[in-house]
């Protein structure tokens, strides 16, 4: 599992790194205060317990300071193909408070067509509602599943 932790606000991320200035033309740099620190996580991708049988994953995210309660987390399934490349093949999308657990994450699932093993990870991305963030996103460690398609 990938741990991921992203500043929120990119003109408080560069007050803080000296790289903004105030001028008479441009208004004043976002306060520090406004800077927040937010985890984007996920499980591994794996097959699920109940049926039908699936590829599944979830995406949560975890608030360490800053503004914001809730957050639109986007989670997408991708398979690596054939050539190398890896193809998102299906997408989950959740609005949720942060934390992770079974009612505050994003989840998504694809239908295996087959049992052949395949590589398998996660994009997730976090969107906290009313605050600007990066457009980063954390990606799983992949995997080798029973579920081809």
């Amino acid at each position: 599992m990938r741990m991921r932790i992203f500043l929120v606000s990119t003109a408080s991320a560069a007050l803080i790194a000296g790289g903004l200035t105030a001028t008479p033309a441009m208004a004043a740099p976002a306060a520090p205060s406004e800077v927040g620190t937010y985890i984007t996580n996920g499980d591994r991708v794996h097959v699920s317990s109940t049926p039908p049988r699936t590829a599944s994953a979830h995406g949560w995210w975890i608030k360490v300071s800053g503004a914001g309660t809730k957050a639109k987390v986007t989670i997408w399934l991708q398979m690596k193909k054939g050539s190398g490349r890896w193809r998102s093949v299906a997408k989950g999308q959740k609005t949720v408070k942060s934390g992770g657990g079974s009612s505050r994450r994003a989840n998504v699932r694809k239908t295996c067509a087959n049992a052949q093993k395949r590589q398998w990870r996660s994009l997730i991305d976090v969107d906290i509602i009313g605050v600007s963030d990066s457009p980063e996103k954390a990606v799983t460690k992949a995997v080798t599943v029973r579920c081809g398609l």
